[in-house]
């Protein structure tokens, strides 16, 4: 995809990664440039998000999407994006325009088993908290995983963590 198509055109999120045994959720807000370019979830290679996630479950690192997926099933851990659709000139969420919400509802009627729900950011927690507000699943927001995040490897580690001790029983 051209940068000039992310400008102007809408952009579209992934389809979830979840099965009938997830337990949690977590929800980005959408796909940025570089996942949209490689068509896989947090796909910047400064993106702490899957070196986080194997270090907590304590897998060997795979750059492999389809070992990152598994391993997220194996854990019982669901991943989508709280938005279906936006404009979008940059991988900021404060660049999102005319965004339209996935359809949760549907979502967790299917996948009931989910029991909690975290955000990989704020900008996750605040879309969902707008389309959303008679979800109440337990949930957190948790220090965004984007390299733009300025916040130390260790910290976000630390933060994510409660994936483990509370979410994921």
């Amino acid at each position: 995809m051209q940068d000039s198509e992310l400008n102007n055109s809408p952009v579209f999120s992934f389809p979830p990664v979840a099965d009938l045994q997830s337990k949690v959720l977590i929800l980005g807000t959408m796909p940025g440039k570089e996942s949209l370019r490689r068509n896989a979830y947090y796909a910047h290679p400064q993106n702490a998000f899957w070196k986080i996630l194997f270090t907590l479950f304590t897998h060997p690192f795979s750059t492999n999407d389809e070992v990152r997926k598994e391993m997220l099933l194996q854990n019982k851990v669901a991943l989508w994006d709280v938005l279906k659709s936006c404009t979008r000139p940059s991988s900021l969420d404060t660049d999102i325009r005319k965004e339209e919400p996935n359809d949760l509802h549907q979502f967790l009627l299917h996948h009931q088993n989910i029991s909690e729900i975290f955000f990989n950011g704020k900008g996750a927690a605040g879309y969902f908290r707008k389309y959303f507000p008679d979800i109440n699943l337990p949930n957190q927001t948790l220090p965004s995983t984007s390299p733009a995040h300025a916040v130390r490897w260790e910290s976000k580690l630390e933060a994510w963590q409660t994936i483990i001790n509370n979410g994921n029983k």
